[in-house]
């Protein structure tokens, strides 16, 4: 019950912020959340589709393996034979994971195949969310491609869209994650046990995969449509590759420029989490706050881990989130806002196992999206790029994307939770 509350909570604060509150079309709306209990019903609890799903969980476990037969050949051990387990897993296993399914992405769109996908799916969107099809098409490759990636099926289109659908482009991107790094949490959350791979495999494609109507409910309700709407269909951008060979080449020059920024990325960002918690420490040693904590929380000092999470805590409760676990849940979604979802995963990996099975799997929906302050930036670059004179309101829109996809993340995380009492 906690979750339906949450659902109604995040609808009116996201309603609140609504720029043009008359303006909200209700029927996008709840057919958008209504699609995402329909599809999750469709993923979770029938028996065929929700075969198929494992199977492609599986199938993505297996090519994470030929990633990891990739990197034992060209690495193996160093001359001395002394890697540490936790620098092989991450360096040598996350990261290359990256490159290697960036790459893949790349060779699926030039061939055709995650434009059939994209295309069968932005379909669905349009039809029954009365979408445009420039607006669906954005969607639907977010649930395959990143938040960079996906605008350019719909490059020639982005100068003249409206408002609210830049919005729905940049919220898109913001609720979702990317196959590039997708097979990475599965590494981070599933270890080398290839049936929990398989588990979380299952559930942060259905993760990304409902979390697109998510992202049309949260877009369309802070920015509603205003402008006469273009009607008919948009046509994707195809690969400019020339053949296959040059595809895999572009997908991992991508993806090999992505795994540096992630590596470079989460060592400097844990560098200024520990030089925070030591000034957090200090304070708390200064004021009596350590002592408190120690004696009534699972926090033994002040630490930028403990303001998340008793901040976060209130929304978890209402995600529905067992109540010795909001605090956890809290400090994860506040990690993945201020730092990145990649953070936040790596320390769901370490906290899970003191965690209750459905809270880590919350958890999971929660993460699952680029919704953080380094993706705005990430954003108004990128996509200003691809349409220069909309630069100035990508960075209006950026900061209510990031709501926007942060609200989305918490719906889906609130149907799984109502599917999973």
């Amino acid at each position: 019950m906690r979750a339906i509350l949450g659902i109604l909570v995040f609808t009116a604060v996201l309603w609140l912020l609504s720029t043009s509150r008359k303006s909200v079309a209700w029927r996008t709306i709840l057919g958008a959340l209504g699609l995402q209990f329909v599809m999750a019903f469709l993923v979770l609890k029938v028996p065929f589709i929700r075969a198929g799903f494992r199977w492609v969980a599986e199938t993505f476990v297996q090519v994470i393996g030929y990633t990891w037969k990739g990197t034992d050949f060209l690495l193996g051990r160093f001359s001395d034979g002394q890697v540490g387990p936790y620098l092989e897993n991450f360096a040598f296993r996350i990261l290359a994971t990256i490159v290697f399914f960036s790459a893949l992405s790349s060779l699926l769109h030039h061939l055709g195949l995650l434009s059939f996908f994209i295309r069968g799916f932005a379909w669905v969107m349009r039809h029954t969310l009365r979408l445009t099809g420039r607006e669906s098409l954005s969607v639907a490759g977010n649930v395959f491609l990143g938040q960079t990636e996906s605008p350019l099926l719909i490059r020639p289109y982005l100068d003249r869209m409206s408002r609210s659908e830049l919005m729905l482009v940049m919220t898109g991107g913001m609720a979702t994650i990317a196959g590039s790094v997708f097979a990475a949490y599965v590494g981070i959350l599933g270890g080398t046990d290839p049936e929990t791979q398989a588990y979380f495999a299952t559930h942060l494609l259905t993760a990304s995969l409902i979390s697109a109507p998510a992202a049309v409910a949260a877009a369309k309700l802070m920015v509603p449509e205003t402008e006469p709407q273009v009607a008919g269909d948009a046509k994707i951008v195809k690969s400019n590759a020339s053949n296959f060979l040059e595809a895999i080449t572009i997908g991992t020059r991508d993806g090999l420029s992505l795994a540096a920024n992630v590596g470079v990325m989460l060592l400097v960002f844990t560098a200024f989490v520990y030089m925070f918690n030591d000034l957090l420490g200090w304070v708390g040693g200064w004021t009596g706050a350590n002592d408190f904590l120690a004696a009534n929380s699972a926090f033994q000092t002040l630490s930028m881990e403990c303001i998340l999470g008793y901040v976060g805590a209130p929304i978890a409760w209402l995600v529905g989130v067992a109540s010795e676990d909001i605090v956890a849940v809290g400090q994860l979604l506040g990690e993945k806002t201020v730092i990145n979802e990649f953070y936040a995963y790596e320390t769901l990996g370490k906290l899970k196992e003191g965690m209750s099975d459905r809270s880590v799997l919350i958890a999971t929906y929660i993460l699952c999206g680029f919704a953080n302050f380094a993706s705005i930036g990430i954003q108004v670059g990128g996509i200003g790029v691809l349409a220069p004179s909309r630069r100035g309101e990508l960075a209006q829109l950026g900061f209510k994307a990031l709501v926007a996809g942060t609200t989305a993340c918490l719906l889906t995380a609130c149907v799984i939770s109502i599917m999973h009492p």
